[in-house]
């Protein structure tokens, strides 16, 4: 019943946030003549806020505007490549006359959509040509589609590998490092030749018993069992997947939220007196991030229940136990990929050393091949997004992939 709770109270504060920003709109209009000027703008700002702070289960979109190639911005179309009823292979195209690095983003299905990394792919059009995994919102899977586990993520990656084609590269960000890393481990043991010529892990967890966060800590604290009674459910009637067990997203948001629930509260009382006091950049910048950090997607019941049991409890890749539908994944296959990990010195989610513990299962990789940059100052989401990233970080990303593209 957790579902229809969670969607019934999203339901009661709909008309409300709806009504919210009516009357926000009408006090916008309000002359600063008004005597009651100061009161009204502040009340303003409280039901604007209100307003636009409701969760959404759809994708919002990339639109990622021209891009800077060399000396010229160029237009990005995105086309989608293949798909199947759980993700769809999307491509940032761009007309151009120059070959460019393809470069496959595998996003994370971990409760938000594949725009959380907009930052990261509009900073990557620079210098490659790039495509991105946009997995889709469980609750709107049809039951017909069939299960979703660990095992169908490690195959939706081998199948966009090969959709990009031979020569390309594969960064992964957070959540499905260990899936990209077995993905490429049983490539390169069937000399697939679209097996990537780089593979950069970004903040991901590789092997969460290095200086374990709250979130392993939480993953590790309960059975399997107790997660499966507590935080999954079927999703309700009116959605395409109806029946269909799921982890909600809108838990997976709360989640996050208690991490860092201070913060938050303040991120929006900020926003009341950014609104009241008209400084329009900044109210336009909370909203770019509340709208997307709002726009929750439902996992399958099945693939968060084995990513929680096989990567934060058993630690199968790590221990030399992860299995592909009966198939041991040998880390050590991986011979001719370079391999490049990325950490953030205060990231909360994911600890320092999780990551690059992939550098030591790779083992057959020359050392001259492997690589690791710990980035100074930045939590998780600086790793891939903001300026630290396009600065700092970006820059080693780059240089990893041009130095094995030719």
């Amino acid at each position: 019943m957790i579902y229809q709770m969670l969607q019934a109270g999203q339901d009661m504060l709909s008309p409300w946030r709806l009504q919210a920003r009516g009357w926000a709109g009408i006090l916008s209009r309000m002359p600063a003549r008004h005597p009651a000027f100061d009161a009204l703008r502040v009340l303003r700002g409280t039901l604007e806020t209100f307003g636009h702070a409701g969760i959404i289960h759809r994708r919002p979109a990339f639109e990622i505007g021209p891009v800077r190639v060399g000396n010229r911005l160029v237009e990005v179309e995105e086309r989608v490549v293949t798909a199947t009823p759980f993700a769809s292979l999307v491509h940032f195209r761009k007309e151009i006359d120059i070959r460019l690095p393809r470069v496959l983003v595998v996003a994370p299905m971990s409760g938000h959509f594949s725009t959380l990394l907009r930052g990261t792919v509009q900073v990557l059009l620079q210098d490659h040509d790039v495509y991105i995994t946009d997995w889709h919102n469980a609750r709107d899977v049809p039951q017909a589609a069939g299960r979703f586990g660990l095992d169908e993520f490690v195959e939706h990656v081998m199948r966009f590998i090969e959709a990009v084609g031979p020569g390309g590269h594969v960064l992964a960000v957070c959540q499905p490092v260990a899936a990209v890393l077995a993905a490429v481990a049983l490539m390169a043991e069937d000399r697939n030749p679209c097996s990537p010529r780089t593979m950069t892990l970004m903040a991901g967890p590789i092997d969460t018993r290095q200086h374990p966060t709250e979130v392993n800590r939480l993953a590790k604290a309960q059975p399997i069992a107790w997660f499966e009674r507590r935080m999954i459910d079927r999703v309700p009637w009116r959605h395409r997947g109806a029946g269909r067990r799921v982890y909600p997203g809108m838990l997976q948001l709360a989640a996050f939220m208690t991490m860092n629930l201070g913060r938050h509260i303040a991120a929006h009382h900020h926003q009341v007196w950014h609104l009241a006091d008209g400084e329009v950049a900044k109210a336009a910048m909370h909203r770019r991030f509340y709208d997307e950090y709002f726009a929750v997607m439902d996992l399958p019941a099945e693939f968060f229940l084995e990513t929680v049991a096989i990567i934060f409890q058993d630690h199968a890749l790590p221990r030399g136990r992860l299995t592909w539908r009966g198939r041991p994944v040998r880390a050590e296959a991986i011979r001719r990929t370079a391999v490049m990990t990325v950490e953030g010195e205060r990231d909360d989610i994911c600890g320092i050393g999780q990551t690059m513990a992939a550098l030591d299962l790779c083992r057959s990789v020359p050392v001259t091949m492997r690589r690791h940059h710990l980035q100074t100052g930045v939590g998780h989401y600086g790793v891939f997004s903001g300026r630290r990233y396009a600065q700092a970080i970006y820059p080693r990303v780059r240089e990893m992939i041009q130095a094995h593209e030719g």
